[in-house]
């Protein structure tokens, strides 16, 4: 069966899409959204969840501090559901190398009320003693930065959206897509259900390029396999905030009291989506506490509580894939391991872009770019993830 139609169908109810959702229901567009699993059933539920607007893109590093201020003032978003925002501050380590960039950059994001504080030489020591630093050149610290729950956020921002008008349709996968004439697709569900819809966005992370495939477009998305290991630091000397180390290639944030998240900034294996393994192996564990322990000593006296593994969708240049495709079908994905903290915020210019009201910053962005050899410059050497 057909039915009436939507103005807007979004595939994938992760944190991308839900907020799509939930700008463009509360402008009045009626909204159907498409989930496979439920909403943040992927990777958005698998997120770090590290939240922090040190970005050398002003573009991103403005949607992150916005999310970040969504994310802070989020009860009528969210609709009773908590985004779980936690403020503690966010220390990036950087070798010599990256002083003058550092300081730049650092210069720009205050500019934006995005508070950077930087420390170099025998202040770096004094004021961060906790960490070896014989081959930092100089440190940021991130005031305001923290890390929320991406499950809850997602929740919240798809419960406004319902609240507005939007429909979900979760545990519906999407069988087919057709371009539909005059622009939009046609979306096939199972038992021979589809969807018209006049505008079609494919926000669907690992699962997009593929999708994009049906209307006849190759986005050049790779995935990636990323692990997550936890452990408890029991010691009251712990510090209270989260640390990058851009020497070693690693993140580390404080979970509540007495815990900490950790991760990988550097590329990671490539693997099918619908076949990887979702456990974190021993050594795996060890390698990444092992890392994070030369640089904050006291890790050495952690307790291993095990993690889990993830997706990345990943683009060449690691910053996200926004633009439309084909006539009225549009892609936001290859957030590449960063799109948490992006995506409320994110979601606004995503909705004016589908709606026909692009913000111009958001071209930089497009598809078309890799063809064109207009590869974006961010972040610092293989940490592109800091975008």
């Amino acid at each position: 069966m057909n039915d009436r139609g939507s103005d807007v169908v979004i595939i994938g109810a992760g944190v991308h899409g839900a907020s799509a959702a939930y700008h463009l229901a509360r402008s009045g567009t009626r909204v159907t959204v498409i989930e496979r699993l439920a909403p943040a059933g992927g990777p958005t539920g698998l997120s770090s969840g590290v939240c922090r607007a040190y970005y050398t893109n002003g573009f991103l590093a403005e949607a992150a501090r916005d999310s970040i201020r969504m994310m802070l003032d989020f009860e009528e978003i969210g609709r009773g559901h908590d985004s779980g925002y936690r403020r503690t501050g966010f220390l990036y380590l950087h070798p010599p190398q990256d002083a003058q960039g550092v300081t730049d950059n650092a210069a720009r994001l205050n500019t934006l009320e995005i508070r950077v504080e930087l420390h170099r030489g025998d202040d770096l020591a004094r004021q961060f003693p906790q960490f070896a630093l014989d081959d930092i050149g100089i440190g940021a610290y991130e005031v305001e930065a923290g890390y929320a729950d991406p499950a809850g956020t997602t929740a919240g921002l798809m419960a406004g959206a319902v609240a507005s008008g939007a429909v979900l349709r979760s545990h519906a996968t999407v069988q087919e897509l057709k371009l539909r004439p005059g622009g939009g697709a046609v979306v096939r569900l199972p038992g021979r259900e589809s969807l018209e819809a006049e505008r079609l966005l494919i926000a669907a992370g690992p699962w997009t390029a593929p999708l994009a495939r049906q209307v006849g477009v190759e986005l050049p998305l790779g995935v990636e396999r990323h692990v997550v290991a936890t452990t408890r630091l029991a010691d009251p000397a712990r510090i209270p905030f989260g640390h990058s180390d851009l020497v070693t290639g690693y993140y580390c944030r404080p979970e509540g009291a007495d815990q900490y998240v950790m991760g990988w900034t550097h590329p990671g294996e490539p693997v099918n989506p619908d076949q990887f393994d979702r456990s974190i192996r021993r050594d795996e564990e060890l390698e990444l506490e092992n890392a994070v322990a030369r640089r904050y000593p006291l890790m050495h006296d952690a307790e291993p509580r095990g993690g889990w593994a993830s997706l990345y969708d990943v683009s060449p240049d690691w910053q996200p894939v926004i633009g439309e495709i084909a006539e009225g079908v549009f892609v936001d994905a290859g957030t590449s391991g960063h799109g948490f903290k992006l995506a409320p915020a994110l979601g606004r210019h995503v909705a004016d872009l589908v709606r026909g009201r692009p913000d111009p910053r958001l071209a930089q962005f497009d598809p078309q770019r890799f063809e064109k050899g207009e590869l974006l410059s961010a972040g610092y050497r293989d940490a592109r993830i800091l975008g």
